[in-house]
């Protein structure tokens, strides 16, 4: 096992990877199990699970870059989800998204802000469909919104 390997890598993460690294579609299994533990991929732990499953570094990213899932910036301090299911996507719901953007002063490619503060993100479903359009943050739902209240409730979070 190379040091960048075990700097990683919880003593659980190793066993895993090990276990899966021979199995069929282990890539995605192990890159699942590598978000969960450490909120995103870095490049120093793609780099490490084509170490240790043996597979070129380039077909570890390809499977990161294809699955829009995996996450290749570390998540911000406050999770702001902003649904795009078809309820909140015909009331507003990417508007929420550009709104929270522009006040955070994300860039087209970023996902979270240089502070670490917030990170901004679409999702498919937050399960509120009546109370659309819909944004979370840290799980606190926030219904029936204007690209207007979006600040308000940024502030919250930024001076708690």
């Amino acid at each position: 096992m190379s040091d960048t390997t075990s700097a990683v890598f919880s003593k659980e993460l190793n066993a895993f990877i090990e276990e899966w690294k021979e199995k069929p579609g282990n890539l995605i299994m192990i890159l699942h199990k590598v978000q969960e533990e450490q909120g995103y991929i870095s490049k120093a732990a793609a780099q490490a699970v084509a170490e240790r499953t043996g597979s070129p570094l380039a077909q570890v990213y390809g499977v990161m870059t294809f699955y829009h899932f995996f996450k290749t910036q570390k998540p911000g301090k406050h999770k702001i989800s902003v649904c795009l299911g078809t309820a909140c996507y015909l009331k507003g719901g990417q508007d929420l998204i550009d709104e929270a953007r522009v006040i955070l002063g994300l860039k087209p490619e970023d996902i979270s802000t240089e502070d670490g503060l917030f990170s901004v993100e679409p999702v498919r479903c937050i399960g509120c469909c009546g109370l659309a359009p819909v944004l979370s943050v840290n799980g606190d739902v926030y219904g029936k919104l204007t690209k207007n209240q979006i600040a308000g409730i940024l502030d919250k979070y930024r001076n708690a």
